[in-house]
């Protein structure tokens, strides 16, 4: 199974980026907590250019606490500002609107000196379905931008004003013209950034069920009920035969087994999951 998906409207948003690059004093990057390596665009990182932003890790309630503290730190320690969070959870983005007040503390001063009183202008990145949207909504407190739980939801660009100090440009979720690294284009579809109509669902789950087994066997083992094998074609006969997939004939039902697996993953029924670990190979940021 290879995995390639970027849409038309994704080169328009790539284009749209580099048209405000020069009016923006910094970005929030959204990451998603379940798979922040992954969730890291290098085109995003060619674009930047060196001006200041912070790392929103979003989804912190469907992620492994342990391991999300481990990304923050991670991204601190290599001397980026980084913060993580629910962003569906009322009020939860507070820490982002103080961490980007601090981070423009001297140019604010330095306006107010002056007699200047104009507002931080920051551009939001991220990949889809990482909750951009949701996230300056929670900020704005209130609906201002566009959301949904499937990739694609904003295409144009928005601007939104927090208040006074911060004004924000809404991106659409963007990707890469070319999945290099299949493991990273499988998270990508994993956590629900790629339109799961190009892919092919069954083939995913029975690679996610494999992943699962691996880093979490005692979540998958409570959640279906089912001897994990090493083989992970029989772990997904099993959850097929426990749920009462079968079809006419006493075939299993592959494709409902699937969409089961991947939307109890997507949705945190499963359990706090993340999928990738902070080490000395994550250097794309």
């Amino acid at each position: 199974m290879v995995i390639q998906w970027f849409p038309g409207h994704m080169t328009k948003a790539l284009r749209m980026i580099d048209e405000n690059v020069k009016i923006v004093d910094g970005f929030i990057y959204v990451l998603d907590a379940r798979a922040p390596y992954s969730s890291l665009n290098p085109e995003f990182v060619k674009r930047i250019n060196n001006k200041p932003y912070l790392y929103v890790i979003n989804k912190c309630d469907l992620a492994d606490p342990k391991k999300t503290r481990a990304w923050v730190e991670y991204f601190q320690n290599t001397g980026k500002p980084c913060v993580a969070l629910n962003s569906v959870s009322t009020n939860s983005s507070r820490i982002v609107y103080q961490e980007v007040l601090k981070m423009f503390a001297e140019k604010i001063e330095r306006q107010k000196q002056k007699g200047v009183s104009k507002p931080i202008r920051l551009m939001v990145l991220g990949i889809p379905n990482s909750g951009k949207s949701t996230l300056i909504n929670n900020l704005c407190g209130q609906k201002r931008a566009n959301t949904g739980d499937k990739p694609g939801i904003t295409r144009g660009k928005q601007w939104i004003n927090v208040d006074d100090k911060i004004q924000l440009l809404d991106t659409p979720g963007t990707l890469f013209p070319s999945f290099e690294n299949q493991d990273i284009a499988k998270c990508v579809a994993y956590i629900g950034s790629i339109n799961d109509d190009i892919l092919d669902i069954e083939g995913l789950a029975l690679e996610l069920i494999g992943k699962l087994s691996k880093i979490y066997p005692d979540l998958m083992k409570e959640r279906y009920g089912v001897e994990l094998s090493d083989i992970p074609l029989e772990t997904y006969e099993a959850i097929c035969k426990k749920r009462g997939f079968i079809l006419r004939g006493k075939e299993f039902d592959y494709t409902r087994g699937a969409k089961t697996v991947i939307d109890e993953f997507r949705k945190g029924k499963i359990g706090n999951i993340t999928l990738e670990t902070p080490n000395e190979e994550y250097v794309r940021n």
